[in-house]
């Protein structure tokens, strides 16, 4: 019997590797999804509300609310010199703060507080009420020697309590309305089926939480891996599921294998980290323990956190909001050098002015990438199939001075107010370029984790000397080895520092032609 489980659980690594070499590798020959799968993933499209974006920004809200409150209120109740004025402004200012950092630390920033407002009613006028005790001893000390109405401030305590409790049994019916119609939520897709996932389903279904499984995937059949595991239908096979999460808004995967089946999460992770969400090995049901502190709790169920999606939530507020902040001042300074570019280009050879190319962008999309036009119209080669390389024919004069400064990529920078690119970032590359006969896909085996991350105009490779023509396997795979240094260490203050240390580093660059 013993013999027999050891072959069945080589027979079923086996057919993981062989399903995961073939159809995971993206060298273009996509998986094709069953009708059930692609279903779903069409449902999926749409992009969720994430939980601790719509918290954060409830956070703010009742900041700047309790703020305008209470500077309303005492505004009417004192008169003076500025000095009074700024000590009232700075007071109102703490007691939102404070009230917001005590909300907190009572949990009520929690989901399931949010969803029940009237149960968590006594902490939060406690969180605000002792704020409140807080600030007027402040107010005691700095203002009572000007008059201060201390009914006034009964009315303001009064104000502040309607406000929050009102405000939270609103956020409580939009919670729970978004909740039924998936707006906010965290989608999830079980990796692995059988009685693991069943467990790990019915775990999951005993705790208040935000996650929506959207399906299993697994590579057994019979009765190891049936159809239906807990209600959820299986979707598809390991291979598959990178298709499915690549059409998809997926926010995780949760792998719910035992952890003593390291050859087969090995062969997994060695695929499904190139995708742009979180990954997790459910741990309820492992008998092997680690410290707690090990652990992240997702939906209340034990996990260990493998892989987590890069650049998210408040991160990608912030970078998002970078990339406008500079595009905007790099067009508002640039713009005569691109008018002068467009009159060169227009006047020195046929054709449009501007280049449109195919290229992969965030989780292996494909966006539409805009240059000057470098090339005689005539030989322009979209697909970017044949690298341009030195005194290519195929570059117009002009265009080789464009290449060669990196002025045709400004137009780039629309891009990246449109949101398909971001100022900083690896750089998209053609969909179909390549590498003497080889496609990049094959040459570098996790080629595609560079997609984790929106592309961008300039990156942590090009400023460390890796840009231009791309002849040789060794120049992709450093290229790629950058790209995901990058990722992995991603700051607001990394994209600067590459921001400004572009213009400097295109000075000494020899291989853009």
């Amino acid at each position: 019997m013993g013999d027999q489980e050891r072959d069945g659980r080589s027979s079923d690594l086996d057919v993981v590797r062989l399903q995961l070499s073939q159809k995971a590798a993206g060298d273009g020959s996509k998986p094709t999804l069953n009708p059930l799968a692609r279903q779903v993933a069409n449902q999926l499209r749409d992009t969720s509300h994430s939980p601790n974006m719509v918290i954060g920004q409830l956070r703010l809200f009742e900041f700047i609310g309790l703020s305008i409150i209470a500077l309303v209120l005492n505004g009417m109740e004192i008169s003076g010199s500025w000095r009074v004025h700024l000590a009232l402004v700075v007071t109102c200012l703490f007691n939102a703060g404070f009230t917001a950092l005590l909300l907190q630390l009572t949990d009520t920033y929690q989901l399931p507080s949010l969803r029940r407002p009237l149960a968590m009613a006594a902490r939060i006028v406690g969180s605000y009420v002792t704020a409140c005790a807080v600030t007027a001893g402040a107010m005691y000390m700095l203002l009572r020697e000007d008059g201060y109405s201390w009914a006034g401030f009964a009315w303001w305590v009064a104000a502040g309590s309607v406000f929050l409790l009102l405000e939270r049994s609103i956020v409580g019916l939009a919670i729970r309305h978004w909740g039924r119609n998936g707006v906010m939520e965290r989608r999830a897709v079980i990796v692995g089926g059988g009685q693991a996932a069943k467990d790990l389903i019915r775990s999951l279904e005993r705790h208040d939480n935000d996650i929506r499984i959207c399906g299993i995937f697994d590579d057994r059949t019979g009765n190891r891996s049936p159809d239906i595991v807990a209600g959820y239908p299986k979707l598809g096979t390991f291979g598959e599921l990178v298709e499915f999460a690549r059409l998809t808004k997926l926010d995780m995967l949760i792998i719910a294998l035992p952890i003593s089946a390291e050859a087969r999460i090995m062969e997994l992770l060695r695929t499904l980290w190139v995708l742009p969400v979180d990954i997790r090995i459910a741990a309820h049901a492992n008998k092997l323990r680690f410290r707690p502190r090990s652990y992240s709790r997702d939906g209340g169920v034990p996990m260990l956190d493998v892989v987590d999606k890069p650049i998210r939530d408040w991160d990608g507020v912030a970078k998002r909001m970078f990339d406008i902040l500079f595009s905007v001042i790099a067009l508002l300074l640039l713009w005569p050098v691109m008018i002068g570019a467009a009159i060169a280009v227009k006047s020195t050879s046929k054709g449009p002015v501007f280049f449109r190319q195919k290229r992969h962008g965030f989780n292996n999309e494909t966006i539409n990438v805009w240059k000057f036009r470098s090339m005689y119209t005539e030989m322009s080669d979209p697909s970017a199939v044949k690298a341009v390389t030195k005194n290519d024919p195929r570059v117009t004069p002009v265009g080789r001075f464009l290449r060669k400064s990196s002025l045709d990529e400004l137009p780039q920078f629309f891009n990246v107010l449109a949101g398909d690119l971001s100022l900083v970032g690896p750089r998209p590359h053609a969909v179909h370029a390549q590498t003497g006969d080889l496609k990049y896909t094959e040459v570098v085996e996790h080629y595609f984790a560079r997609h984790k991350v929106k592309p961008g105009v300039t990156g942590w490779a090009q400023i460390n000397g890796w840009r231009g023509e791309i002849d040789n396997s060794d120049k992709i795979k450093q290229r790629t080895a950058f790209d995901l240094y990058y990722i992995e260490n991603w700051s607001l203050w990394l994209d600067l520092k590459i921001l400004f240390l572009t213009p400097i580093r295109l000075l000494k660059s020899e291989n853009a032609y």
